[in-house]
């Protein structure tokens, strides 16, 4: 009974053994083919990838002649960044408001893309900042009126913001003299929950 059992056991680890080769011959494997599909991936990718000259020659003039225009908004851009970000360190503490967070509105990701060349990649940065910056800021100014004046418009306006809606209706002044400190507090816990509940999940597993 004893030299059977031991038998028994003999197998199972031989068992276990080949199994553990088999699995590591296929992680191998596996990685092997996600890499040749990776290069064959970036091969067909870089075929799309049109030459500076060939860019160049197929650019309107007038789009050329305006590009010095286009790229001045750099400054106006960075201004506002620094404005905005200094802004809400100073004053966003004092009136209790979450500060937004600067990244969540500014993602460099394009550039990788290696059907770019480089004149392409460096609009994809240019746009990717200037838009992050607008969006960044309209949150900025959003928090800010969602303080200050909670109040909605007479008119229908074409595109609000997401805190928008829980403004107070125009001409509705009992609402407002009521409920103005409580939409701030609200303001104020929403923020920090939604804060919160991002720290417990964590950033994304590749």
């Amino acid at each position: 009974m004893k030299q059977h059992a031991e038998e028994l056991m003999a197998r199972i680890r031989a068992l276990q053994d080949e199994l553990e080769e088999e699995y590591h011959r296929a992680q191998l494997e596996f990685a092997h083919k996600r890499a040749e599909l990776a290069e064959d991936f970036l091969r067909q990718q870089k075929r799309y990838k049109a030459s500076l000259v060939r860019f160049l020659l197929r650019t309107r003039p007038l789009v050329v002649l305006t590009s010095p225009l286009v790229y001045l908004g750099w400054i106006p851009f960075l201004v506002m960044d620094l404005f905005v970000t200094t802004f809400q360190a100073i004053c966003f503490p004092i009136y209790r408001i979450p500060k937004v967070r600067r990244a969540d509105y500014l993602v460099f990701d394009r550039n990788d893309l290696p059907y770019l060349n480089i004149i392409e990649k460096l609009n994809c940065f240019y746009c990717s900042y200037g838009n992050g910056i607008a969006a960044y800021t309209r949150e900025v100014a959003a928090r800010t009126e969602q303080y200050w004046c909670p109040i909605k418009h007479a008119r229908r306006l074409r595109a609000t913001h997401e805190h928008y809606p829980k403004f107070f209706d125009y001409g509705d002044a009992e609402a407002f003299r009521q409920g103005l400190e409580r939409l701030r507090q609200q303001c104020e816990t929403e923020e920090t929950d939604a804060a919160a509940a991002t720290e417990s999940v964590g950033p994304p597993r590749n």
